[in-house]
């Protein structure tokens, strides 16, 4: 594929100048991030994904994490497992929606972190399959998911609150309980159990595309998951699995030396989204992916209010492709296994603005271009996209776009030329490229108006 070479008077990011390489990686780093990145291609070119937290704690519809909140004991919240029978749930519904709002793959949660399970485990009744009618749910999900062309991927907890093998450390709802501390925990055991669950995955629910494993924390990272036999175990029966980097603790939006780890493809920056793009210790960029909540909870809460506007979703989907990063887009259906109708609302006003603008999304990535205060861009191949987000007065001018360059420029959503003049009233600064974009300060379409700029060859 042919690439346009923008000269530009600085070389920055999207918000923040690019990072210069440090030292020489290895011939061991090196073949290692040519698979990461291989295996990463149609992820990076998807771009736009939805998360599912489902489970037992939709009954109690305080998020997903009440159990640790409230330091539940398993007995006391046996009686959400009790009463957790999800019978509205519909996985094509679910898919209709991921995919009509533009969605390219999908996320669910096989176990969180109470240790119940929507899978039809071999290794515990702990599971919904016992008390659903014999119905295997993640299995619906796969189902439905592939039919509708989507790529699908499973959530799975390696530490599990339930487990009488795995000690009330961390954020375990029993973490002070001192009495529990002193019973005798069997970690191989534990592990043994947690690394069997993953090879039914695996092993019995046909291709999958990620496996999303979380989290370590403290000196619960890396080996003590015996990480690496599980990352080939998993690699044996999926060779083409992209994995999440959550087998280590994870560094979130934090700054330092990054690298590709044989343990994961992929970072994972939660609730946020980095300055820019984000690159190994020698200047490669590294696969990324903002996951992101609709509200303020993952999993189903009742009272939780706080929706993000479909404004605030695409812009955020733009900020992430902007930077070369991917967005996870989470909902979280309620005990009757339905998705709240405000997060469907949300994303199907995302899905119409995805209809007319995904070009703009779908293999698109950063640019060297600074962010305007307009909005910002993202690019692909000969196009340049122009995402104008904000009130702008005068012309639209999009600084450091090469002029002898540009072929066409256009509006994306309809197809409409658009004229441009390198020198708008009296400005006469260097790089200027003012788009005609018509009289008012508004952008002419609701959330983001998209202008395609195509480049010559």
């Amino acid at each position: 594929m042919k690439k346009v070479i923008f000269i530009l008077l600085v070389l920055v990011a999207a918000s923040g100048t690019w990072a210069v390489a440090q030292d020489q990686p290895t011939k061991e780093y090196l073949e290692n991030y040519s698979k990461v990145m291989e295996r990463t291609q149609w992820w990076r070119e998807a771009r736009f994904g939805m998360f599912i937290h489902f489970g037992a704690y939709a009954v109690p519809a305080r998020g997903e994490w009440v159990k640790s909140n409230e330091r539940i004991t398993s007995e006391a919240y046996q009686k959400y497992i009790d009463a957790f029978y999800p019978g509205q749930f519909d996985a094509k519904e679910w898919a209709r929606l991921a995919k009509a709002a533009g969605m390219k793959y999908a996320v669910l949660t096989a176990k969180h972190h109470d240790g119940y399970c929507l899978f039809d485990s071999k290794l515990t009744d702990y599971k919904l399959s016992s008390r659903f009618d014999g119905r295997d749910l993640v299995r619906e999900f796969l189902d439905a998911f592939r039919a509708e062309g989507l790529k699908v991927g499973l959530y799975f907890s390696i530490i599990d609150w339930h487990h009488p093998d795995y000690p009330n450390v961390g954020n375990h709802p029993q973490r002070d309980d001192k009495e529990y501390a002193k019973r005798k925990f069997d970690w191989d055991n534990y592990l043994k159990y947690m690394h069997g669950q993953v090879k039914e995955l695996v092993t019995q629910y046909g291709k999958l595309d990620i496996m999303w494993f979380d989290y370590s924390f403290d000196d619960y990272s890396g080996e003590k998951w015996k990480a690496r036999e599980l990352v080939d175990m998993v690699r044996k029966y999926q060779p083409g699995i992209i994995l999440d980097n959550r087998l280590e603790a994870h560094v979130g939006l934090t700054a330092g030396k990054r690298n590709i780890s044989l343990l994961g493809d992929f970072e994972t920056p939660e609730q946020g989204i980095p300055d820019g793009p984000i690159l190994d210790q020698y200047g490669n960029p590294i696969p990324w992916e903002t996951c992101l909540t609709l509200n303020n909870h993952w999993g189903y809460h009742e009272l939780d209010k706080n929706w993000k506007s479909p404004e605030l979703v695409i812009q955020s989907l733009v900020n992430c492709v902007s930077k070369d990063g991917n967005l996870l887009l989470n909902v979280g259906p309620d005990a009757r296994g339905l998705i709240p109708d405000e997060s469907v609302a949300i994303l199907e006003e995302v899905g119409k603005w995805m209809k007319r603008n995904s070009e703009s999304i779908y293999g698109a990535g950063s640019c060297r271009l600074p962010k305007p205060d307009w909005g910002r861009y993202t690019r692909k191949s000969n196009n340049l996209y122009v995402h104008w987000m904000h009130p702008n007065i005068g012309q639209l001018n999009a600084q450091g776009v090469p002029d002898d360059k540009i072929k066409n420029i256009f509006m994306l959503h309809s197809g409409a030329e658009l004229s441009w003049v390198k020198n708008w009233w009296g400005n006469m600064d260097e790089g200027n490229l003012f788009i005609n974009t018509g009289d008012s300060p508004e952008k002419p379409l609701p959330y983001d108006t998209v202008i395609r700029i195509e480049m010559k060859e």
